[in-house]
């Protein structure tokens, strides 16, 4: 039987970011159920702002190539972004505006033929008491349509983020460890039917 391959993705560019514990959470509990998963840091891509006139100069960067690279080669991805007034991070939707650029450039594959419909898991983490809820919404939209992934119905925010783990990194409360493993099992779940339609 072949492992499943997740991709994890936050879109944090903070060291020690609530959004980073709890990708790494939900990445545990996805390695535990058999999925073998890699991480992709946002930063080490160096993308620079999105400027058309930089394209057209330049190019699209490598990076954007790399993250096009380890989303083509994941059968799901896990997707953790905190919440900037209401909105996911810069560093997120930048990456992706990048990746979109490659259809232009007529790559085999394109950008978004490494995400189109491809499953995804969206987590959010916040010290406030919606826990990230208003940027998980966008992001679904921006990701869905913009993007053409497939995000699973379940979603999961994390609220007062800063005092739910423990030493480890282990989501204190049951319930909420509860929530996100339903996120992490619907991934898979979908992600393996779409592996193996029958």
């Amino acid at each position: 039987m072949v492992t499943l391959s997740l991709l994890a993705i936050s879109g944090s560019a903070r060291k020690g970011s609530l959004n980073g514990r709890l990708l790494a959470a939900a990445a545990q509990a996805a390695a535990s159920r058999g999925a073998q998963v890699e991480t992709i840091d946002l930063r080490d891509l160096a993308l620079p702002l999105y400027d058309g006139d930089l394209e057209k100069s330049a190019g699209v960067p490598e990076g954007a190539r790399r993250l096009r690279d380890a989303l083509q080669a994941a059968d799901g991805v896990l997707l953790a972004t905190p919440e900037y007034n209401g909105f996911p991070t810069p560093l997120l939707v930048n990456s992706f505006d990048w990746l979109s650029r490659l259809q232009a450039e007529g790559m085999a594959p394109a950008g978004l033929a490494a995400t189109a419909g491809k499953p995804l898991g969206l987590l959010s983490a916040s010290p406030g008491l919606l826990g990230g809820l208003r940027s998980l919404n966008f992001t679904r939209q921006y990701l869905s349509m913009a993007i053409a992934m497939m995000p699973v119905p379940q979603q999961f925010a994390l609220p007062k983020a800063h005092e739910a783990f423990d030493e480890t990194g282990v989501l204190k409360d049951p319930k909420q460890q509860a929530s996100l493993d339903a996120v992490v099992t619907s991934l898979m779940r979908v992600a393996i039917a779409l592996r193996n339609p029958s």
